[in-house]
């Protein structure tokens, strides 16, 4: 049974770790852009401020709440309120994400302190690295890559429309 069950195991945490990964490529400039407008010193003092095992606790707290919605939205999806349910993954995997990463920023050298997590980030990172080395990660990258290229491009098209239209008025 266990021969039968490993690579099952392996296969539903290399999706779950690819369907963070994709998320987190796009909670990233999230959590930047959120950083670079909203600085909440005091709150970032006191997160700072704080020793290892409470950062821990605090770093903890997202994941704790936001997680449990994942069934929760493959039961919308199940029972056939797909919108509701890809609304609802979508929308607290990149708070989580969003909230998990800006914490991590600020309290990292704290969280590398303890033993277990320090451990638990290694092989989360080795296990990213070799995500980021596999054909399927590289030919998604360039399939993101291409349409963000093709978004760019048409945006420039249309703003140059505009602004001959524009001009062309006055």
């Amino acid at each position: 049974m266990k021969r039968i069950l490993r690579p099952i195991t392996y296969v539903l945490a290399a999706v779950y770790f690819l369907v963070d990964a994709v998320f987190m490529a796009v909670a990233m400039p999230i959590s930047r852009w959120l950083a670079r407008r909203f600085e909440f010193k005091r709150l970032r003092a006191w997160i700072r401020s704080l020793p290892p095992y409470p950062s821990l606790a605090l770093f903890s707290v997202p994941v704790i709440i936001l997680e449990p919605i994942k069934p929760v939205a493959a039961y919308l999806v199940a029972t056939g309120q797909f919108l509701s349910g890809v609304a609802a993954f979508i929308g607290c995997e990149l708070l989580k994400l969003v909230l998990v990463e800006r914490l991590f920023h600020l309290t990292r050298d704290k969280l590398m302190r303890i033993p277990a997590f320090a451990w638990v980030y290694g092989k989360f990172t080795e296990m990213r690295a070799w995500l980021q080395a596999t054909e399927a990660w590289r030919a998604i990258r360039a399939l993101s890559r291409a349409a963000k290229d093709y978004v760019l491009r048409l945006r420039t098209r249309l703003t140059g429309s505009v602004s001959r239209l524009v001009t062309s008025r006055d």
